[in-house]
């Protein structure tokens, strides 16, 4: 393709406005809404694959208008009813084809590397985990734009009409939004009895991803391999609509498209835990004697390691052999719905619990006993606020020997709520003989570790309050 051809379609044609749109309109979502991507530990400006996952859930809109602008594209030569004329020139028709969409290629997928690098400015600001992994996810991401704008303009040029480009972008936004709401969900009943959906690998072929809620969670090579496939059909298919002329090679040209598609979900994995897995790379343990934290997070230890250790001395103090011999942040990843899983002899917790995260010197201490106390059986992905709470307020209260308002509790009058439901337990566990108390206790951190029973009930000696 020639240079020249190329800037003059770059001058002439709706490529550049399509890229401007692309990435004007993201950067508008991203900033002016306050969502969850502003948040936490998988904030979208905190970590790399964090930031690349974040970036390409937009494509749920922004595919969709992707399709939309390259089928208006498609309409310039029937608008200009200079088609015939086209077709007695002796250039081939693959050129100009290349041309047109080599043009919307380059601004589409400029436009996404421009939002990325956005956000890739400020993660390389607040991080030191640095990694290549989330690149393949943007990539990816940026051919998704683009076959879906070739894809757009074939569809444009096949089916001269001024209502093709809202029609497709509205048919691809209802598709993505099926594909992540019915089709292309698998409804399924966690081990702790609670309904749930989870992605199967038809929701695959959608450019959107999951929302964002561990940084530890990637996407497996098998994703990127399968949507390739899928994204180069697309491609192959927008591309010859673009040169067909017969009705018949109009309808050849929607093989690749098939053919992407079905190969593509040979390749896809069907198993959730296969789609979405742990980065094992960041999820590598950096320690500092007995307490440790995952590489992606390893700047963090540094204030995490003296409360951290104090925690793990309290302990020792209050509970002897039976208590924790390490803190360590939590790596697991557990399907919505099921219950947390936890360990005796380790302290678990994740940098996004509300009474880790809102806690510092002294209450980082606090917590991480809490924690190993009375961990918490709130199913994955679910909130809840009640019995566990009122349990870690008495345990660490009896740790320390004092009643404290712990981290991360939010208002006043929830503390106040806590504090009154806490303190006639923990005044009548403190005036048992000692051995009551430790069989108390024993049996609080039993029901709290297997999530089996009600920590609160136990400290109770068993009488539900």
């Amino acid at each position: 393709m020639n240079v020249r051809v190329l800037r003059i379609e770059l001058k002439r044609s709706i490529a550049p406005w399509a890229g401007v749109v692309v990435l004007t309109s993201a950067l508008a979502f991203l900033y002016l809404v306050d969502a969850a991507w502003w948040r936490g530990t998988t904030a979208w400006t905190a970590q790399w694959t964090s930031m690349a996952l974040w970036t390409r859930g937009l494509l749920g809109y922004l595919w969709p208008l992707a399709v939309g602008l390259g089928a208006l594209q498609g309409l310039r030569d029937h608008r200009s009813k200079i088609t015939e004329l086209l077709t007695t020139t002796s250039r081939p028709a693959w050129h100009r084809a290349a041309a047109s969409a080599g043009a919307t290629a380059i601004t589409l997928g400029s436009a996404f590397a421009l939002l990325v690098l956005v956000g890739a400015v400020q993660v390389f600001a607040d991080t030191e985990y640095m990694h290549l992994g989330w690149l393949p996810i943007s990539l990816v991401g940026a051919l998704f734009l683009v076959a879906g704008a070739v894809l757009g303009m074939g569809a444009g040029r096949a089916l001269p009409s001024a209502l093709t480009p809202p029609a497709l972008a509205m048919g691809a936004f209802v598709f993505t939004a099926l594909m992540h709401m019915s089709l292309g969900r698998t409804e399924t009943v966690a081990a702790t009895g609670i309904p749930s959906t989870e992605p199967n690998r038809v929701s695959l072929l959608s450019p959107a991803v999951e929302e964002v809620r561990d940084v530890l969670v990637t996407l497996s090579a098998s994703v990127h391999v399968g949507q390739t496939i899928w994204l180069l059909g697309m491609g192959a298919t927008g591309f010859a609509l673009l040169v067909a002329v017969t009705p018949r090679a109009r309808l050849l040209a929607l093989t690749p498209l098939l053919a992407g598609a079905v190969i593509a979900l040979l390749v896809l994995p069907s198993d959730p835990r296969r789609m979405y897995v742990l980065d094992e790379a960041a999820a590598e343990l950096v320690c500092d004697g007995p307490v440790c934290v995952t590489k992606t997070h390893q700047a963090r230890l540094t204030d995490l390691a003296g409360p951290g250790k104090e925690a793990l001395r309290l302990l020792q103090g209050a509970l002897g052999g039976q208590a924790p011999v390490s803190v360590r942040e939590n790596t697991a990843v557990l399907p919505d719905g099921s219950a947390p899983q936890w360990s005796g002899k380790t302290v678990l917790f994740d940098f996004d619990d509300d009474i880790i995260a809102a806690a510092k010197g002294e209450e980082l201490t606090w917590a991480l006993i809490a924690k190993g106390m009375v961990p918490g059986c709130t199913p994955v992905g679910w909130s809840s606020f009640g019995n566990d709470e009122f349990a870690q307020t008495v345990a660490v209260g009896w740790v320390l020997g004092d009643l404290r308002s712990l981290p991360g509790t939010g208002s006043a009058s929830l503390r106040r709520e806590v504090d009154a439901a806490a303190r006639p337990v923990w005044t009548e566990l403190e005036a048992l003989p000692r051995a009551e108390q430790l069989s108390r206790i024993n049996a609080m951190r039993a029901a709290a570790l297997s999530c089996k029973g009600d920590a609160f009930d136990a400290l109770n000696g068993g009488a539900s309050r």
